[in-house]
C-alpha cells in the first residue's frame, strides 16, 4: 500500500528528473500525467495511481512549492470538473486514452452543451435532435449559457434521439467537436457588460457514434454524473477560513471604519457564521468524495454558495454606498474565468446574480435536497409518462 512517505519520495524523484525551471511547461505537464501524479484517484495510465483522493493535496502542494507549472485549472474547469469524471465513468478505454491526457494538460478546452432556450431548469425537456445516419449522428438544435464555447475544442452534449418515449428516456450523451462544420458560436452579453457565456447553434453537425458516451437512450443517467460533479465543482471543495467573498467583506469592515453603520455588524456576523458553516460542509463533502462519487449533497453546497454570494455582495454595496455604484468597466470582453475577488464591488454584485442560475437553478436544487437528501415526497410530475413529442411546448 502506497503511503504518504512513498508518494513524497516519488514526487522528489520526478522533480529531480524534470526540473521545473528548465523543462518546457507543456512537456512537464505531460510527464506528470504519465507518471500518475496528475489526479491520484484516477487509474494508472490515466494520470493517477488509484490512490485515495485525500492524498491529492500532498502532490499539489509539493509541485507548487517546487515552482512547477500548473494546467491553468480555472480556464479548463469544465473539463476537469465535469467532462473528465463523466468520461472516466462512462467512456471506453479508447475514449479515455484520447481525451483525458490533453484535457488535464490544458491542451484542449471543453464546454458543456446542455441548457436550451426552452429547456433550462427542465433539462430533460431539451429539443436538440440527434438522428442516426450510418456510423454518424446528425445533430440539429440550439444550446445556450455555454461558458468557454468560444475557446473550446470539445463539448459534452446531450441530445434527443427518441421523441416517442418519455422525456428522460429518449436522451443520448455525446462528445462533440466544436470545430466541426455546422457549429456556430455567438456571444451573449451579460449584465456585467462581458460576454462570458455563449449561445451555440448546431446545424447538420455530424458526430461519429464512436463519440457517444454510454448507451443510446441512457443520456439522462450519464448527464447526472456530469451535473453532480458540476455542483461540487461550483460550491464544494476545501477552502481556507475567510476565503472568497466573505474574506473581501470582512477585510473591508476591518480596514474601513468610516463605512460601518449600526445594525450592519450583526448582519455581517450572521453571514460570517453562514459562510463558515458552508466552508466546513464543503470540506466534509470533499471527504465524502474521497470515498466515492458525489451525491445529491453537492446540490446543497452549490445552493449555499449562490445564496451567500448574493447576500455578501449586497451587503458590500450597502457598506460602500455610492462608491460601490461606480461601475465603469462596461468593456465587451470574453473572459476565460470568473474573478469575484479581483474585481470591483459593482461587478461582484451584478455577477453574483448568475450564481443562482448556473450549474442548476436554486429552485431545482431545493427540490433535489428535499427529495434525495431529506426524503420528502416528490413533486407531482404529470408529464413523466408522456412521450416527449406529445408534451406541450
Amino acid at each position: 500500500m502506497t503511503t504518504q512517505h512513498d508518494l513524497e519520495n516519488r514526487i522528489d524523484e520526478f522533480l529531480a528528473a524534470h526540473d521545473p525551471s528548465t523543462t518546457d511547461a507543456a512537456a512537464f505537464l505531460r510527464a506528470r500525467f504519465d507518471a500518475g501524479l496528475a489526479w491520484l484517484h484516477y487509474p494508472p495510465g490515466l494520470g493517477g495511481q488509484s490512490l485515495p483522493r485525500d492524498l491529492q493535496p500532498v502532490v499539489d502542494r509539493a509541485f507548487g512549492e517546487a515552482g512547477a507549472p500548473d494546467n491553468d485549472p480555472r480556464r479548463i474547469g469544465i473539463g476537469l470538473g465535469m467532462a473528465a469524471p463523466t468520461i472516466l465513468a462512462f467512456g471506453s478505454q479508447e475514449q479515455q486514452q484520447r481525451w483525458l491526457r490533453p484535457l488535464w494538460c490544458g491542451e484542449e478546452v471543453w464546454c458543456q452543451l446542455f441548457s436550451e432556450p426552452g429547456a433550462g431548469s427542465d433539462l430533460a425537456a431539451l429539443a436538440t435532435r440527434a438522428v442516426r445516419d450510418g456510423e454518424d449522428w446528425i445533430v440539429n438544435g440550439q444550446k445556450v449559457w455555454t461558458s468557454m464555447a468560444h475557446e473550446a475544442r470539445w463539448a459534452i452534449l446531450v441530445a434527443r434521439t427518441d421523441p416517442d418515449v418519455p422525456k428522460h428516456q429518449g436522451l443520448t450523451y455525446f462528445v462533440l467537436d466544436m470545430t466541426a462544420p455546422g457549429v456556430e458560436v455567438r456571444p451573449l452579453r451579460q449584465l456585467t457588460g462581458e460576454a462570458e457565456f455563449n449561445e451555440v447553434f448546431l446545424t447538420g453537425v455530424r458526430v461519429p457514434d464512436a463519440q457517444r458516451l454510454g448507451a443510446v437512450g441512457d443520456g439522462w443517467r450519464v448527464a447526472q454524473t456530469t451535473l453532480m460533479n458540476e455542483r461540487v465543482a461550483i460550491g464544494g471543495g476545501a477552502a481556507q477560513r475567510e476565503s472568497g467573498m466573505i474574506g473581501v467583506l470582512a477585510d473591508t469592515w476591518r480596514r474601513r471604519p468610516e463605512v460601518r453603520e449600526p445594525g450592519l455588524h450583526d448582519r455581517l456576523m450572521t453571514l460570517w457564521v453562514a459562510a463558515e458553516a458552508a466552508r466546513l460542509t464543503a470540506a466534509r463533502l470533499s471527504a465524502q468524495l474521497a470515498a466515492g462519487q458525489p451525491g445529491p449533497e453537492g446540490s446543497a453546497a452549490k445552493y449555499a454558495f449562490a445564496t451567500l454570494n448574493q447576500q455578501l455582495s449586497g451587503l458590500e454595496l450597502e457598506l460602500l454606498g455610492e462608491e460601490a455604484l461606480r461601475y465603469d468597466d462596461w468593456t465587451m470582453r470574453r473572459p476565460d474565468t470568473v474573478d469575484f475577488i479581483g474585481r470591483s464591488p459593482g461587478y461582484r454584485y451584478l455577477r453574483a446574480k448568475g450564481n443562482s442560475i448556473e450549474g442548476g437553478t436554486s429552485e431545482i436544487l431545493l427540490n433535489i435536497i428535499a427529495e434525495r437528501v431529506l426524503g420528502l415526497p416528490g413533486e407531482i410530475r404529470v408529464d413523466k409518462d408522456l412521450a416527449w413529442k406529445d408534451l406541450p411546448r
